[in-house]
C-alpha cells in the first residue's frame, strides 16, 4: 500500500482547497476547450474544474476509487497511451513524487500534442532539478510562482 493509499480517506481535507486554487489560476491563463482530450497525471481523486474530456492517471488505487472521471492505474514514467494522444497534459503537484522525474516528463511530452501544465512544490528537494528538466525538454511559455508551487505552462 502506498503513502497516498494510506491517507486517501483524508486526502480531500488535506489538499482539495489547494488544488482548486491552482486549477483556478490555470484556467485564467490557458484555454482548455470542451472538445480537448486532457490527461491528468497524478490526478488523485480529481476535483474537477476543467470542462473537457479528461482522463486521470494515478498510482494510488484508493485515490482513484474516489475519482468521478475515467481513470487509469499507472505511473507517469510508463504512460499506457500512444504518442500525441492528448491535446494537453496536466500534472498538479505530483512531479516531485515521481521515481524518475526525467522519464515522467518525457512521457508526458510524448503523449501530448500541444502543451503541458505542471505544478510542483517550491520547497521540494527536487525543485531545482524539475525546473532544469522542464527548461531542457520543453518550450516554456509562462511560469507563475504561487504560494506553495511553481506553475509551468509549456509547449511540447
Amino acid at each position: 500500500m502506498t503513502y497516498y493509499d494510506q491517507i486517501s480517506a483524508g486526502y480531500e481535507e488535506l489538499h482539495r482547497e489547494e488544488q482548486e486554487k491552482k486549477i483556478k489560476i490555470i484556467k485564467q491563463v490557458v484555454n482548455i476547450h470542451e472538445n480537448d482530450l486532457v490527461l491528468d497525471v497524478g490526478c488523485g481523486p480529481y476535483y474537477g474544474g476543467f470542462e473537457c474530456k479528461i482522463i486521470g492517471l494515478d498510482p494510488s488505487i484508493e485515490l482513484l476509487k474516489q475519482a468521478k472521471i475515467p481513470v487509469v492505474l499507472g505511473i507517469a514514467e510508463k504512460l499506457p497511451f500512444a504518442d500525441n494522444t492528448f491535446n494537453k497534459v496536466i500534472s498538479l503537484t505530483a512531479i516531485q513524487n515521481f521515481d524518475d522525474i526525467k522519464e515522467g516528463l518525457l512521457e508526458m511530452k510524448r503523449v501530448s500534442k500541444e502543451s503541458c501544465i505542471f505544478t510542483f512544490l517550491k520547497k521540494s528537494k527536487n525543485s531545482q532539478t524539475i525546473s532544469e528538466l522542464i527548461n531542457l525538454y520543453f518550450n516554456v511559455n509562462k511560469i507563475i510562482e504561487e504560494e506553495k508551487d511553481f506553475i509551468y505552462f509549456v509547449f511540447v
